[in-house]
């Protein structure tokens, strides 16, 4: 298959980060700071970007604030022609940083936020963070930056969905992405205390549908165990995005770390236009051709492409079969028995697994 042009990047320039989200979509082993990209990696890469066809990039972690050569990194893009998203915790957020960032071509900001009352907030964070992100809001909409919120949603915040998008309202944001927690990696280790039961998600499609057009844009990500319908894997494996990882990895799908047979190129050994185009890892799950199982003769098969290859490995061991969010896939069971066992149980915060710091800081 020839690869459509990306547009977008996820640049990662750090694993490093104050919170610790039992939910993070970083991978369990964090790369660390002493491995990440220099300022001068990064500004070299997003020219190839730029050259490769990429518009827009995400500038994400980790945290990103804690490089203290943000600025150098957003000025870079903006030099290359690329429109960029902070994408932060808000902790550091201060305005004095903000007003730098902007001076050096940022374009819009995103915020997460955990719950909507500072109690469940920082308890989800695993870290005392609810008034930074509310002074980082203050800090965001004095600038008219476009501002977005972005809330991971999951059992113990499910039912404050009401509050959090009036929070959204209250601190001026734009968009509100309301993204159901997507569960490998640290979600995965945690989903016995994140998974949702149908009848919160029931309530919470009902309360989107009736609060959009009233207030901030509502983005509502649908959930992939209860659905039976999987999502298309990033759009389509290798055609739309890129990311890039602190040390330099280049991967398809910001999760596609845990893979770990696709011999992930890295930025410091091949130029960006063959890791799209050539590399054996952008190209494994490319359009249809790879497909085994039900999705080889599926009508959806150009619409999902199978589902998440990363779910699919996460859960089997094997990336190239059905995405088990499938209600068609031999393993349905695999997500069916955990969404029906977290019916009968009770959330408990207790059984949290939080991300751990260690490898990222050192």
């Amino acid at each position: 298959m020839t690869a459509p042009a990306p547009w977008a990047l996820l640049a990662e320039v750090t694993h490093a980060c104050p919170l610790h989200c039992p939910y993070c979509s970083n991978p369990l082993e964090l790369v660390r700071r002493s491995a990440e990209l220099t300022t001068a990696e990064w500004t070299h890469v997003l020219g190839e970007a730029a050259d490769l066809g990429v518009v827009q990039a995400h500038v994400s972690g980790g945290e990103p604030l804690l490089r203290p050569d943000l600025a150098e990194i957003v000025a870079a893009a903006h030099s290359a022609g690329i429109y960029t998203q902070l994408v932060t915790s808000g902790v550091g957020l201060s305005a004095p940083r903000l007003d730098g960032l902007v001076d050096a071509g940022l374009n819009s900001v995103q915020l997460s936020l955990q719950d909507a009352g500072q109690e469940g907030s920082d308890l989800i964070a695993g870290y005392r963070s609810y008034a930074a992100k509310e002074q980082a809001a203050e800090v965001i909409r004095a600038t008219g930056l476009p501002f977005g919120l972005n809330v991971v949603l999951h059992r113990h915040n499910l039912d404050h969905l009401p509050e959090i998008i009036d929070l959204g309202a209250r601190w001026g944001a734009d968009r509100v992405e309301l993204a159901n927690t997507q569960f490998y990696g640290w979600a995965l280790r945690n989903r016995a205390a994140l998974l949702p039961t149908r009848e919160q998600l029931d309530r919470a499609k009902a309360t989107v549908a009736a609060r959009r057009g009233d207030g901030p844009e509502l983005v509502w990500v649908m959930p992939d165990y209860y659905e039976g319908v999987p999502k298309p894997c990033m759009g389509g494996w290798g055609t739309r995005s890129i990311t890039v990882g602190p040390d330099g990895t280049a991967l398809p799908c910001p999760a596609a770390y845990a893979i770990p047979d696709l011999d992930h190129p890295n930025v410091r050994d091949r130029p960006l236009s063959w890791i799209w185009t050539e590399s054996p890892a952008f190209n494994a799950y490319r359009g249809t051709g790879w497909m085994t199982g039900p999705c080889g003769g599926c009508p959806r098969r150009e619409i999902d492409f199978g589902g998440c290859r990363c779910q699919a490995y996460a859960l089997t061991g094997d990336a190239a079969r059905t995405d088990p969010a499938c209600a068609l896939s031999p393993d349905h069971h695999l997500v069916r028995d955990p969404a029906t066992a977290a019916a009968r149980t009770a959330p408990s915060a207790e059984t949290f697994v939080y991300r751990r710091q260690s490898r990222a800081v050192r």
